[in-house]
């Protein structure tokens, strides 16, 4: 696509997260890094990445919630949106 990808300074900054939490997020699956794990400064980010990190952090102010349980919900969202597609698919 013609978008810009983000850093991951940009990517925290824009979800109001820090660099840490971006760190485990990625850790837990919930945002993707395009590019090699081990060097953090060729990380980039699309704009679904930052839409799921705008959930997570979302999930957590309303549940109240650790990241783990924010992966694990999220998770399971995507299970349930697989599996309505999947029986409408059938119907």
């Amino acid at each position: 696509g013609s978008e810009h990808p983000l850093t991951a300074d940009e990517l925290a900054r824009a979800c109001g997260a820090s660099l840490d939490w971006l760190l485990q997020a990625i850790e837990l699956g919930i945002v993707e890094a395009q590019a090699d794990q081990s060097a953090r400064d060729a990380w980039q980010f699309h704009s679904a990445d930052l839409q799921r990190a705008l959930e997570a952090r979302r999930l957590e102010r309303d549940f109240g919630v650790e990241l783990e349980v924010v992966a694990l919900i999220l998770d399971l969202q995507q299970e349930v949106r697989r599996l309505k597609t999947a029986l409408a698919a059938k119907g």
